[in-house]
């Protein structure tokens, strides 16, 4: 048996603390193997510096997948190597610093994760088509459990992936909403799926964000810059994975933890 555990959008610095107060109890109490973030949001909300990539690891992160905000934090793309477990989107241009699939030994099996980005309702920085780009990662691929971390906004595109990989990778859970979705569920050929896994943020966000800042732009149409929420309890979104000795993926189990 191999259980690792999935972490939804690490959100500034109240995701960061999150991640810090409940990840030892939640590995020791599902018998964590592997554990896998997203942290494109780790630094103030938008991208992911090397301090704070160095704190995530010191939590016992093991991957860290990226998305849209990859962009927002100058250094990594000039000191990508010392990014050594980190995997941005594999459909992003090939000119791209960093990789987007990585192949992890856990216990004594071959752990693949692949990162990718959506095209439909999210920001365009030149990413070419996921299902295309998977498709070539997955014929190639002779690992024992293929985890994707499917950064995009649209529950239909996420849903759609999934399906076209069923049977072919082991899971595929959305990222990038920031809202944990009741969807959990192995679909019919054995692939794990969610639509999405949520966020690490402040509990009374909107997104992790100010609430005042987002209503403002939305309500009233004000170009004000969204800040991460720092006040208040925290959430810790997460799913737990786990494939028996035959490499299947055999639950899905959802975590939501709101705590001070």
């Amino acid at each position: 048996m191999i259980s690792v555990l999935f972490i939804g959008d690490i959100c500034g610095k109240p995701g960061r603390y999150a991640v810090k107060k409940n990840l030892p109890t939640i590995v020791e109490q599902y018998n964590i193997d592997f554990v896998i973030a997203n942290g494109e949001n780790a630094s103030h909300g938008r991208g992911l510096n090397y301090s704070h990539y160095k704190e995530l690891v010191s939590y016992g992160i093991n991957c860290i997948t990226m998305g849209n905000h990859f962009f927002g934090a100058d250094e990594i793309l000039h000191n990508m190597d010392n990014y050594v477990n980190l995997i941005r989107p594999a459909n992003f241009a090939e000119n791209v610093p960093g990789i987007g699939t990585k192949v992890f030994k856990v216990k004594d099996k071959k752990l693949r994760v692949t990162n990718l980005i959506g095209m439909s309702e999210i920001q365009y920085l030149g990413q070419s088509n996921p299902f295309i780009v998977a498709n070539d990662i997955v014929t190639k691929d002779d690992s024992d459990i293929h985890i994707i971390d499917f950064h995009a906004e649209a529950t239909g595109e996420k849903g759609a992936l999934a399906r076209f990989f069923d049977g072919k990778v082991s899971a595929v859970i959305g990222t990038h909403t920031h809202v944990q979705t009741n969807d959990a569920r192995i679909l019919p050929c054995g692939t794990g799926f969610m639509s999405d896994v949520g966020s690490c943020c402040a509990y009374q966000s909107i997104l992790g964000m100010e609430a005042e800042a987002v209503i403002n732009r939305t309500a009233f149409g004000l170009p004000e810059r969204f800040t991460v929420a720092t006040s208040g309890e925290q959430q810790f979104n997460a799913v737990v994975l786990v494939f028996n000795e035959e490499n299947k993926i055999c639950s899905l189990k959802p975590i939501f933890i709101v705590s001070l």
